[in-house]
């Protein structure tokens, strides 16, 4: 039996890091409101070396609707704007030349169903992720009975994966139930 508990709590570890996947992708899509985790995925030529706009800069949120981004070094200003305007955001910065305030529009209806669809296509991702550590980790067990493992501690084992795959399906369902609720609220 021994055998079987590497094989399960490898395949929870997966199943686990696909959720928190799934949560830094949700979170980088925006939904009606300020939230600096929307520029997690800008990059900013930082001599010479593409870096990450949270590694240049500070992000703040004055209110609700208003990002404002202070950068660690004047002469980098442009090059963060440059980088906003490039991403797939679609709103455009105002630079004063101290710093960088990003207004985030409200939602029309179409683009609360396309944000809404890319959230399913992530959830949609990370169930097959899971469902792929579930077959692996099945493919496992059954070649661990080859190994001496007998074949009713395997058969538990199984049934013992495909609980844990139904409780993580679950959880990608909850959390994109929810991130849709967020999207599709005026």
């Amino acid at each position: 039996m021994t055998d079987i508990q590497p094989i399960l709590k490898k395949a929870e570890d997966k199943m686990e890091s696909a959720i928190r996947f799934l949560d830094e992708n949700l979170a980088r899509i925006r939904a009606g409101k300020a939230n600096p985790k929307i520029l997690d995925g800008i990059k900013v030529a930082y001599y010479g070396d593409m870096t990450a706009l949270t590694n240049v800069a500070s992000v703040n949120t004055p209110d609700a609707k208003t990002l404002l981004i202070t950068p660690w070094e004047k002469p980098l200003l442009k090059d963060i704007e440059k980088a906003i305007i490039n991403s797939d955001l679609g709103i455009m910065p105002e630079n004063n030349g101290e710093v960088i305030r990003i207004g985030i529009p409200p939602l029309t209806e179409e683009r609360r169903r396309t944000l809404a669809k890319q959230a399913k296509q992530e959830s949609e991702n990370a169930k097959i992720s899971i469902r792929n550590s579930r077959r692996d980790a099945i493919e496992a067990l059954k070649k661990s009975t080859k190994d001496g493992v007998p074949e009713d501690a395997e058969k538990d084992a199984e049934e013992k994966m495909q609980k844990t795959h139904d409780k993580y399906i679950k959880k990608v369902d909850d959390i994109y139930a929810a991130k849709e609720k967020e999207i599709m609220t005026v």
